[in-house]
C-alpha cells in the first residue's frame, strides 16, 4: 500500500507465511526507528499469528529545509572531533563535507511536526496493507475450509465403516478364538463358562466402540470450531492431535485389515489437515 500527501510518499508491503505464532520481521526508516514498538502494536491489534515481513519506507519529493534545523553547537563539536581525529592518525587530509555529513545525526534533526506527519502517513499505509493482505487470507481460508470439511467428512466415513467392520469382525474373532481355545485344551480339562468368559473378556479388549465414538466427537468439535470460533488455530491443532491419538488406538486393537487400512487412511487425513491448519489464524 501507498500514500502520498505533501511531497510525502509512505509505503508498506506486508509478506506473510504460516507459522505457530505471530512474529513480525519489520525494516523502518531511520527516522522511525523510535516507533517500532508502536508499529508493532498496531499490527499485533489486526494480525494473530503468521510470520509477517513488513518493509516501510518513507520517499521525499525533495529536501525542505524547513523541515530540517542546525544544531550549530553540535556541528562545531563535530568539526573538532574530526581535527582531534586527524591529527591522532596523522592524516594530513583536509576535512571535507563528506566527513561531516557522517555525523549528521549530531547537528542536523528533522522537524519534530514533520516527522509526525510521516508517521500518520506511514501508519495509514500499514493499515490498508494490512487490510489487504486480510481480504487475501479470507478468499484463502474460504478454500481452506473446503479442503478440510472435505477430508474430515472423509474421516468420519471412514469411522463409520469401521463400527460396521467392528461389531461383525469381533463376534467371529470370539468364535475363532473359542474355537481354537477348544483344541489347544482338548487333552487337558473341560471347555468350561469361566475359560468362556475369560475368553470373551480378551475379545471386549479389542472393541474400539468407545474410540469410535469420541473421535466423532472430535470431528464435530473441529467442524464447529471452523464454523463459530475466533482465534482458533491452535485449538483446531489440539483437535488434530486427539483425533490421531483415538485412530492410533484403533489401529493397535484391529481383528481385520480392513480396520487397519481405513486408520491408515484417517491418519494420512490428519496429517494434511494438520499441515493446512497452520495457515489458520
Amino acid at each position: 500500500a501507498s500514500v502520498q500527501k505533501n511531497g510525502i510518499s509512505a509505503e508498506c508491503e506486508v509478506k506473510s507465511v504460516n507459522s505457530r505464532y505471530l512474529e513480525i520481521s519489520l525494516k523502518l526508516p531511520k527516522s522511525l526507528l523510535n516507533k517500532e514498538l508502536e508499529i508493532r502494536e498496531i499490527i499485533r491489534n489486526k494480525i494473530k499469528r503468521g510470520k509477517l515481513i513488513v518493509n516501510l519506507q518513507l520517499k521525499l519529493d525533495g529536501l525542505d529545509e524547513n523541515k530540517l534545523s542546525l544544531n550549530k553547537e553540535n556541528l562545531k563539536l563535530a568539526v573538532d572531533f574530526l581535527k582531534q581525529l586527524k591529527k591522532t592518525a596523522k592524516v594530513k587530509d583536509d576535512i571535507s563535507l563528506s566527513h561531516l555529513l557522517s555525523f549528521q545525526n549530531i547537528f542536523l534533526s528533522e522537524d519534530s511536526d514533520s516527522r509526525e506527519e510521516e508517521f500518520e502517513l506511514l501508519k495509514d499505509s500499514i493499515d490498508k496493507a494490512l487490510d489487504e493482505l486480510i481480504v487475501m487470507r479470507n478468499q484463502e481460508g474460504k478454500e481452506l475450509y473446503k479442503d478440510i470439511a472435505n477430508r474430515l467428512n472423509n474421516i468420519i466415513d471412514q469411522v463409520t465403516g469401521i463400527e460396521t467392520i467392528s461389531r461383525t469382525s469381533t463376534q467371529e474373532f470370539f468364535e475363532k478364538i473359542k474355537e481354537r481355545a477348544k483344541q489347544i485344551i482338548a487333552n487337558l480339562v473341560d471347555y468350561n463358562e469361566r475359560l468362556e468368559l475369560e475368553l470373551a473378556l480378551l475379545v471386549d479388549k479389542s472393541d474400539v466402540t468407545e474410540e469410535c465414538v469420541r473421535l466423532k466427537s472430535h470431528a464435530k468439535f473441529f467442524l464447529d470450531a471452523m464454523n463459530n470460533g475466533s482465534d482458533v488455530g491452535r485449538r483446531l491443532n489440539f483437535l488434530c492431535q486427539e483425533i490421531n491419538r483415538e485412530a492410533n488406538t484403533i489401529g493397535s486393537k484391529s481383528l481385520t485389515t480392513e480396520i487397519s487400512y481405513a486408520t491408515v487412511t484417517i491418519k494420512e487425513e490428519i496429517e494434511r489437515i494438520r499441515e493446512q491448519i497452520q495457515n489458520i489464524e
